[in-house]
């Protein structure tokens, strides 16, 4: 009997889709063999495997949250990221606004059609049960198993690990508000499952089999628990109430900042990153940021350009950021540092225009559009022209130190040097990378390059202020040997003032001296005897005489005898 070439291609094609299956299926086990050892080579050499089976079967579920759980435990946070990006909440429902990104948003709106349904539903039961002629009593227990396992066989194992990897990584990335929404899907949908199994696990058969040993027994009447998903869940509830209290403190943050409460919005981002428990970096840059836009509207602008520092220490290609520092730059007349920013801002724009895309991630957030990019690249542009005259015509020596620290013109040295020991303190070079160990980075890699843009602007930052206390200080002791001089100058102008009244006072005595000095001797020998008779009246009351005396106009010098009077 002849073979037919049709039904020779459907055995090959048989045969290779079990060879690939088979292959799959050993791939997933070794890959699981190797992830329960809990190292981190060998969960690296799981994530080979991982692959491979993907590339053989890339829709086998189970293979897809092996290797997201792998991930997650070697804390690739941003490749969980990628890996689930059309789950992300926030990526659903921002809209596509670039019009350079055409292709990539159409690829997403692609696969988020594709996997828009987190839960996939199976209709295939599970195949019929085996008649058994020894069969004589109907099972309750039996057939709830079989129908909740026909209604959800895939509800609650597919769709719940989605759900909480992908929140634990985005809490990690700094989406809070899509960590919180994923981890409270998944932990609904975990209880869900969990009422769903602890139906099945009543004994209510009516009868019993004949022989059971008592190790059936117990299994039977206890039902099973399992300790790691216990302890997920509670680490789950932990980190769920971790993001909530942080979303509070931010959202009261932003609210007083909106309401003109400067102090009150910094005093609550400030509760947030000098928190005990780390916070993620994308979520601890956001917070700097909006305290150094606070910081920037009350006025102090060494504490602004500090934050505007940090941010950019962990994100690069903030443009908020660069945009804040630049502002606050050019407020106290920093032009060369200004311009620096401002370029290393125009480099940004002009890679953005060439990749046609906002940096990073497609899941990572921006205070700008794409579409604004191109109008901000041609204000920018006469902005960097404009400064670059102003350089040039010598503006650069003018710079308002008594801005940067704070202090209004005129103050003294001790407010000064409160002032200057403050920002010093607050702003050393030596602590310049403590926020570090405060934040969790997503990458592990990125610590030396976050460690060494701290280091660098807060140095920046700092002679800045050195040299602005050195000026200040030399104005300072400037205005104070001026005020000296003053002194100085108005002590011997009275001198000179009193020596001419007492010339004139001399020359008047003088020409009244000869019409006056025959009465004068007439009328010593009187005054002496006066003297001699009202001496004690002088010594008793001199007060009286005093000022008797003044009233006449009398202004010679009376001399007087003290003696002591006995009572």
């Amino acid at each position: 009997m002849a073979v037919s070439p049709s039904s020779i291609a459907t055995d090959h094609k048989k045969h290779w889709w079990v060879t690939n299956r088979k292959l799959v299926d050993k791939y997933v086990k070794d890959a699981r063999f190797l992830i329960a050892t809990r190292e981190r080579n060998d969960v690296t050499s799981a994530l080979v495997l991982l692959d491979a089976a993907l590339a053989l079967s890339p829709r086998s579920e189970l293979a897809l949250e092996l290797k997201a759980r792998s991930l997650l435990y070697l804390r690739r946070f941003r490749d969980v990221a990628d890996m689930l990006q059309d789950y992300i909440p926030s990526l659903k429902m921002s809209s596509d606004d670039s019009s350079g990104s055409v292709s990539s948003d159409i690829s997403s709106q692609q696969l988020s059609r594709e996997q828009v349904k987190l839960l996939h539903s199976d209709n295939s039961s599970s195949g019929s049960p085996v008649h058994d002629p020894s069969f004589k009593c109907f099972s309750i227990s039996d057939l709830k198993k079989k129908v909740m396992a026909g209604l959800c066989k895939n509800y609650d194992k597919e769709g719940q690990w989605r759900y909480l990897v992908l929140g634990q990584a985005c809490c990690h990335l700094g989406l809070m508000e899509d960590a919180m929404v994923l981890l409270q899907t998944g932990k609904r949908l975990a209880s869900a499952a969990f009422r769903r199994e602890s139906i099945c696990w009543s004994d209510d058969n009516f009868t019993l089999p004949v022989i059971i040993t008592t190790p059936d027994i117990s299994s039977a009447a206890t039902p099973p628990r399992n300790v790691s998903s216990l302890s997920q869940s509670e680490n789950i509830s932990h980190l769920l109430s971790h993001i909530k209290l942080l979303i509070r403190r931010k959202t009261a943050a932003i609210a007083a900042s909106d309401a003109g409460l400067y102090s009150e919005s910094i005093r609550h981002f400030s509760k947030i990153v000098d928190g005990r428990r780390p916070a993620s970096q994308g979520f601890l840059a956001e917070c700097y940021m909006h305290r150094a836009s606070a910081y920037k509207a009350s006025g102090r602008i060494a504490e602004s350009i500090s934050d505007c520092n940090k941010t950019l220490a962990l994100d690069p290609t903030s443009i908020q950021a660069l945009e804040t520092r630049a502002e606050l730059l050019e407020t106290i007349r920093c032009l060369p540092d200004c311009l620096h920013d401002l370029e290393h801002l125009k480099l940004l724009y002009n890679s953005i225009m060439r990749d046609r895309k906002l940096p990073g991630p497609p899941w990572k957030r921006h205070n700008v559009r794409y579409r604004e990019i191109p109008g901000k690249l041609c204000a920018l542009t006469a902005k960097i022209q404009r400064l670059k005259q102003r350089v040039a015509s010598g503006e650069t020596g003018n710079v308002d130190y008594y801005a940067l620290i704070g202090l209004k013109r005129g103050c003294s040295r001790s407010e000064l040097e409160r002032a200057h020991l403050l920002l010093c303190l607050r702003h050393k070079p030596d602590k310049a990378t403590g926020f570090i160990d405060r934040c969790e980075l997503a990458d592990e890699l990125d610590l030396d390059s976050v460690k060494d843009r701290a280091k660098m602007s807060a140095l920046l930052l700092y002679r800045l202020l050195q040299k602005g206390y050195s000026s200040v200080m030399s104005a300072i002791m400037d205005e104070e040997a001026a005020e000296k001089q003053r002194k100085k100058a108005a002590a011997a102008t009275a001198a000179l003032q009193a020596a001419i009244q007492v010339q004139q006072t001399q020359c008047c005595n003088s020409k009244l001296e000869p019409e006056t000095g025959f009465n004068d001797r007439v009328n010593s020998g009187e005054n002496k005897a006066a003297t001699n008779a009202f001496q004690g009246v002088f010594c008793r009351d001199l007060a009286a005489v005093g000022s008797l005396l003044s009233q006449v106009g009398f202004n010679r010098p009376i001399p007087v005898k003290y003696e002591a009077l006995s009572c």
